[in-house]
């Protein structure tokens, strides 16, 4: 069965109810919003509290919200159930609406497979004649609910170019994750023509996916060694991201990746070209960056690498500590954005740092070798 906009909705077949009285059917003349969500997910947990006032702000008006735990992590449906009884507890002790656990892929296949909606959150809402209103994130509630409790949203045009708009997209998304999967097996078996093939198939189908067109220059460069066909790919990159300055930094800073990131081999790489390339590019980012005060800690990263192989050891290490303190911003970016980004990123700054000022290497937790470059060669002094 097909599920989307006007459809009648499924039944609700959850193993256990964890929060409130069990739910059967929907009743006519009642609103349900049934989302789906997982403990694990950090968009689903932050949209709980708005669920919460929504359920209290819309109550009176006949709404009701069910929370659907279909895809809980545990070696078993028992622990996965009990785990996720504990967190409830624990994290959400003010919940006003029902929860409910399915461990069987019932509900997942009724509700999310049969709309060809791929992940959580999903938000699911059941008009009063038990009918689908909308399918989507629940971000989009604030805009939609208003308008399906007092009936002006499911004949409206603005209802069917979303649900229009969603469908394509999932479509888009579905094709797109089934041609990963095919260059993922063909990468793990190291068969790259095979890659190749799927990833210039892709392009064909979808000619702006950026993540597709980045695989394809790291299959050219660094598998298959293909270097002049490799910036050619570059080059275009560069070129299109420029054309869209609402992508420019990231289009650009995928560039320089492929040909400054010290994690990847570039000894095969030509050095003529790549300086080349890499000084135009990190012009680029760095005039993006300062025009659109956006600063990012890859681009300072990517940059300050170009500098430090072209022997400019101090500017590279004045972006390397201004990506530094960037982290450490709180007006750059929300606390929790910055903990994973701190995470991840501070180990690969302190590593650049100590390369460029020919330092020991940081202890503890950075793993990142230090690679032989054409710019200045430091050799990490032993740990004591």
């Amino acid at each position: 069965m097909v599920l989307c906009m006007a459809s009648p909705a499924p039944s609700l077949k959850v193993e256990n109810w964890l929060r409130g009285e069990p739910l059967t059917n929907f009743r006519p003349g009642k609103v349900y919003i049934v989302e789906f969500w997982a403990s694990w997910c950090g968009p689903c947990v932050g949209a709980m509290p708005h669920l919460i006032e929504l359920q209290a702000k819309y109550k009176d008006e006949g709404l009701e919200i069910v929370g659907v735990a279909a895809t809980e992590q545990a070696p078993t449906a028992d622990e996965a159930r009990t785990k996720l009884d504990a967190w409830l507890t624990e994290k959400f002790s003010n919940l006003n609406y029902r929860i409910g656990f399915d461990s069987t892929g019932e509900m997942n296949k009724l509700w999310m497979d049969a709309s060809s909606s791929l992940g959580v959150p999903t938000s699911f809402v059941v008009d009063r004649d038990g009918h689908i209103a909308f399918i989507g994130h629940p971000i989009q509630l604030d805009e939609v609910l208003p308008k399906i409790i007092n009936g002006t949203w499911r004949g409206s045009y603005q209802a069917k170019a979303a649900d229009a708009k969603r469908i394509a997209t999932n479509e888009r998304i579905a094709r797109e994750l089934s041609i990963l999967r095919t260059v993922r097996s063909a990468m793990e078996a190291k068969d790259w023509q095979t890659a190749l093939s799927a990833v210039e198939e892709g392009i064909a189908a979808m000619p702006d996916n950026r993540h597709l067109r980045e695989i394809h220059a790291d299959l050219l460069l660094h598998k298959m060694h293909d270097t002049a066909t490799g910036f050619q790919v570059l080059r275009q990159l560069v070129r299109d991201a420029i054309d869209k300055q609402s992508e420019a930094v990231r289009g650009l800073i995928a560039v320089m990746t492929q040909i400054f990131d010290p994690e990847n081999d570039r000894a095969h790489l030509p050095r003529a070209e790549r300086f080349a390339l890499g000084g135009d590019v990190s012009e680029h980012i760095l005039n993006s960056v300062h025009a659109s005060d956006g600063l990012t800690v890859s681009s300072y990263r990517m940059v300050a690498q170009y500098y430090y192989e072209s022997g400019d050891e101090q500017r590279a290490i004045e972006l390397i500590e201004r990506a530094m303190t960037l982290l450490d911003d709180p007006k750059a970016m929300p606390n929790e954005m910055r903990k994973g980004a701190k995470q991840y990123h501070m180990p690969r700054l302190l590593q650049s740092l100590a390369n460029y000022r020919g330092e020991k290497v940081c202890s503890g937790s950075c793993s990142i070798s230090q690679e032989a470059s054409p710019g200045p060669k430091v050799q990490p002094q032993e740990e004591t």
